[in-house]
Formats: C-alpha cells, sequence, structure tokens
C-alpha cells in the first residue's frame, strides 16, 4: 500500500506541495469547501492522476466526469507518474484560478507546472461558487540497500522494511566489522570512528540514498536521515560526499549522533553511504536495524518542520556462524609448552601433509597454557559482498588470554569475546561448545549445523556455561544449540565424549560417541585374556593413583556412576 499523506486545501489562496513519487496525496475536499457547496469537480493537468472516494468505494476518475456531490468522508486521491522538471510557482499559478480552463492549460503548458484545481457548485448553479487550487512539485527520493542480497545495491520491488530468512527471503545484511584492517591499530573497527582504509570500508554495508526532481525544492525541504535511538549504539555509518578520498568519509549516525541532514549535490542523484555493525545480536538485540530517511517541509518562522515522507530500509546483523571440525582445515594452531616438542612435531608433520598453514604459540606468549582448543572458538560472518573469519574468546583467560587479539585478530578476521561476570567454570571453556556439520533432523533442516554445549542437566546445582555465552550462542538463530549432560566429568566438556568425522554416506558425517558401557565390555574382555593387572596411566599421570582392570571392575560404586551416565 502506498504512503499516504493528507493535504488541506483553501479557496481563499492557492496551495503548494510537494508529492513524492510512488505516493498518494489525499485532498480534503469537504474541509475547504464554501458553506452552501453541495457538489465539487476536480480536473488535473496531464501527470496527475486523480481518484475518487465517495462512499467507501474508490472510482478512477476519468477526464470526461463531472460533479460530484458532497458527502462526509469524500475525499480525492492523486498519485503522480512522473517528475517535475520545475518548482510549482503560485504567482503564475495564481492565473490559473480564472474560470476558463482553456487558460489553465495554457499556463500548464507555458511553466510545465502540475497542478489540481477543484470548483465547488451550490444547488442548481452552473457558475462555481469557489475553486482550490493545488500546486505540485513531484520528486523522486529513496533509501535503498542490498534487499535482494545479489551483491549491490538496486531498486526493487522488495518490501524494504521486512526480512526473511533463507535462499528465497529478501532483506539486507550488515557485517559486525570486528576485524583489525589497520596493523596499527590497537582495537578492532568496530570500536572506532573511522575509516582507517580502503579495505575498511568493504567490510561494510552500502546504503543509497536517491533523491531526482528540482534541485531547488531542497531550499525549501530537509532531507535526514536518522536511525532509532535503541539501534544508534548497535550500527556506525559513514559519508564521503561525492569525494573517493578517505579523509573525507565522516562518522554521521551512530553511537550519539542520530540524524543527518543530507544536501543533495546539484549533480548527482546518489549519495552513498557505508554501514557497519557494532555488535552481534544479543539479549534485547535481535539483528534488525532500521534506517530512515525523512524529507521535511520547512515551515513559517516559529514553527515545527513537518514531515512529508519517510523512507526505510531493515538491515539485519549478520550472525557469527561457528563451523563444524569436518570442513577442510584452513590453518592449524598448536601450543608450544615444556615437554611437547614431540606433539608440536607431529600436529606439523600432519599440516604440511594437509597443505595446512600452522600457527606455533610459543611458550612466551601461552604462558605454559596448552589448551588453545579451550580458550578460542572459530567461526565467520557472512553478508553478500564479504565473508570473513571470526575467532569468539572464551571468558576462561588463563595462559592464553591475549593470543587471540595479539596474534589472530588482523585484516579480514574478526574478534568477539564474552565475560563471565559471576566468574567462570570449567563449562566455559571452548572444548565445551562444538558444532554438527549439516544436518536432518526429524524432518527439520539445519543447514549449519547445530551447535552442542555441555551442562548440569539433568542435575540441579551443577556447573552451567555463563550466561552471557549461552546468551550470545542463541542469539545468533542460525545453529540452535542443543544442550547435554556433561557435568559428570571431572573437567566437564562436550568434546571429552563426542566428536564428528567425514564419512561418505548418509548425511556426510559420523558421530563418534564415548561409551562407558563400551569400555566396561573391553574391560572385561581383557581381564578374560588374562590382562587383569594391566594398571592404568603407567608412564603418564605421576601423581594419579593407577587402578588395575580387577580393580575398576570390581568397583561396584563406580560401575553404578557409569550405568546412570550411560
Amino acid at each position: 500500500m502506498a504512503q499516504q499523506r493528507r493535504v488541506q486545501l483553501s479557496t481563499q489562496r492557492p496551495t503548494s506541495t510537494v508529492c513524492v513519487l510512488g505516493t498518494e496525496l489525499s485532498l480534503d475536499v469537504c474541509g475547504s469547501s464554501p458553506k452552501d457547496a453541495i457538489a465539487f469537480q476536480v480536473q488535473g493537468t496531464p501527470g496527475v492522476k486523480l481518484y475518487v472516494v465517495h462512499e467507501t468505494q474508490s472510482v478512477k476518475l476519468p477526464s470526461s466526469m463531472g460533479r460530484w456531490p458532497l458527502a462526509a468522508g469524500t475525499e480525492v486521491l492523486l498519485t503522480m507518474d512522473a517528475l517535475s522538471k520545475d518548482v510549482g510557482d503560485e504567482k503564475v499559478g495564481a492565473a490559473g484560478c480564472c474560470e476558463d480552463p482553456a487558460l489553465l492549460r495554457v499556463v500548464t503548458s507555458a511553466r510545465s507546472s502540475l497542478q489540481v484545481r477543484i470548483s465547488y457548485y451550490g444547488e442548481a448553479s452552473g457558475v462555481p461558487m469557489g475553486r482550490a487550487m493545488l500546486y505540485l512539485t513531484c520528486v523522486e527520493v529513496s533509501l535503498d540497500a542490498d534487499t535482494s542480497r545479489s551483491g549491490a545495491v538496486s531498486r526493487t520491488l522488495l518490501d524494504k522494511e521486512t526480512w526473511t530468512w533463507g535462499p528465497d527471503g529478501h532483506g539486507a545484511i550488515l557485517l559486525v566489522n570486528c576485524d583489525r584492517d589497520d596493523p596499527k591499530a590497537e582495537t578492532p573497527d568496530n570500536r572506532d570512528t573511522a575509516v582507517r582504509s580502503y579495505s575498511d570500508l568493504k567490510d561494510m554495508s552500502q546504503m543509497v540514498l536517491r533523491t531526482r526532481g528540482p534541485r531547488t525544492i531542497f531550499t525549501g525541504h530537509r532531507l535526514v536521515l536518522h536511525v532509532d535511538y535503541s539501534d544508534a549504539d548497535k550500527v556506525g555509518v559513514f559519508y564521503g560526499g561525492n569525494s573517493v578520498a578517505l579523509e573525507e568519509y565522516q562518522h554521521v549516525l551512530g553511537g550519539s549522533k542520530l540524524a543527518y541532514t543530507v544536501k543533495p549535490g546539484r549533480h548527482h542523484d546518489e549519495s552513498v553511504f557505508y554501514v557497519e555493525g557494532l555488535a552481534f545480536p544479543d539479549v534485547g538485540f535481535s539483528g534488525l536495524v532500521a534506517f530512515h530517511v525523512t524529507l521535511l517541509e520547512s515551515p513559517e518562522k516559529g514553527l515545527l518542520e513537518t514531515p512529508i515522507f519517510t523512507d526505510t530500509v531493515v538491515f539485519r546483523v549478520a550472525p557469527w556462524i561457528m563451523t563444524p571440525n569436518t570442513s577442510a582445515p584452513l590453518e592449524a594452531f598448536v601450543c608450544s609448552v615444556e615437554g611437547n616438542e614431540d606433539f608440536v612435531a607431529a600436529v606439523g608433520a600432519l599440516a604440511e601433509k594437509a597443505k595446512c598453514p600452522l600457527t606455533i604459540c610459543p611458550l612466551p606468549e601461552n604462558r605454559n597454557d596448552r589448551w588453545i582448543q579451550d580458550e578460542v572458538e572459530f567461526g565467520y560472518v557472512q553478508a553478500p559482498h564479504k565473508t570473513f573469519p571470526v575467532v569468539f574468546d572464551s571468558p576462561r583467560d588463563r595462559g592464553l588470554v591475549d593470543f587471540p587479539v595479539k596474534r589472530i585478530l588482523g585484516p579480514d578476521f574478526g574478534y568477539v569475546a564474552r565475560q563471565a561476570p559471576e566468574g567462570a567454570s570449567s563449562l566455559d571453556s571452548f572444548g565445551n561448545l562444538e558444532v554438527s556439520p549439516p544436518v536432518t533432523a526429524q524432518g527439520k533442516e539445519y543447514p549449519l549445523g547445530r551447535i552442542l554445549i555441555g551442562s548440569s542437566f539433568p542435575r540441579f546445582g551443577g556447573r552451567r556455561m555463563a550466561k552471557a555465552v549461552k546468551d550470545f550462542l542463541l542469539a545468533q538463530r542460525v545453529q540452535a544449540p542443543v544442550e547435554l549432560f556433561s557435568d559428570w566429568l571431572f573437567v566437564g566438556h562436550v568434546d571429552e565424549f563426542l566428536s564428528f568425522v567425514p564419512a561418505p554416506d548418509r548425511q556426510g558425517f559420523r558421530l563418534l560417541l564415548a561409551s562407558p558401557s563400551a569400555c566396561y565390555q573391553l574391560f572385561k574382555e581383557k581381564q578374560e585374556e588374562g590382562f587383569g593387572e594391566a594398571a592404568m596411566f603407567e608412564g603418564g599421570l605421576q601423581k594419579e593413583p593407577k587402578p588395575t582392570i580387577n580393580e575398576v571392575l570390581a568397583d561396584k560404586g563406580l560401575r553404578k556412576f557409569n550405568n546412570y551416565v550411560q
């Protein structure tokens, strides 16, 4: 449905207004009628389409249509299908108030002005009791983004104010600009209000304001780009005018800046803005952000400006998407600590065989913390114009606390973190965060897989993942987290008892699941083969007890607990 605005008319003086292409004007014919008028006739110049709403029915008005009865609720609807070449002129238009329709046509032709004339009639009167003149200037104002997800901004018939998921959905996408394109910068790009490089601009989504029509109309009107207060801390908008020089790009919206007055160029119909996301979806933020452009009519001195048109476009901030370990590796990370030289060498040989770059975190950087799997998790963000990986930093913050920012964050490699104000537990380490490959479960498709996290379910009072981390994962929406009971383990991580591996059939993978029952069965077989006195952990853990297979099988309490876990 077209955006509609009501226009008050007068028989005492001509009225001038702006009509934005694609909108409707509702003319208040009853409010301006003389006291004893019972009928009216409406005429418009070429380029003006008129409709009469009478007794709740909208009827297209033929050019030869005569008079309409004045009744409560009667109104005239007006649309325009072509832009004005000049601004309507009231002084010249006043000559059109004469009674001769031919003169109206002459004046219109001479000045290319768009007009509507409403004549009022009394009972059995052939002469108008009064006339109301409306002078129109038609302009185009449109705020556009890549709502079709083609990788480029174009005009579209899609609804710009709604956003739908899926390959057949529509709606513009925004990336959190959480990488660091300038190596000299100390923080990610989403924490400053400057454009430091052209690479920084390429991470942002374009938003294009199109304005066409007589440029002089903007001397009496103001174009304002604005964002809702609730969204202002989630986005940043930069504008460089018609320049391509980096130093010309200014931060115009976001944070404390809620509105920006746009001055359309004399020779340019388009103003290109660059939009960055500052925050991922989370509690209290769905990820949807709306931008608006409003055309304001400048009032007489001392009065407030009047909004006469608003266009809106909605973006969704792209979620952080976790990658399954069944995907082909792009880079491997390993920590070098005291005594693990053989392990690092073996990982290096495997990485070389897989032609995968290997990053070794040395002892001075990891501070004897070898558990890099627990410190970070890798994912990515994606929009039609750009995709880049993003490392998720856990709240465990041990020896590797500085590694993600110092060694991973960089150009086209983003960073996000969540803290645990209540104090981090072992379940906040990211060995307790896994994701399945794409899967169909019970008839429902999960094209990006499902996140798996360990919890104390079903026993109450145990450890749980920090609320901030869990809320963040849930808010991304696209990988529907599943909680699994892992608190029975001393460390409590899901990766201690499950892992996904590629497979050539079925859904393309297998879930390897540790089984206490299978372990007992194996121990029983080894006992029957004469290995009952074999001790666990020999040559390994120095300070831990080393029970034999016979002792494990004889421990009824341990067996009962493992049956429960199974």
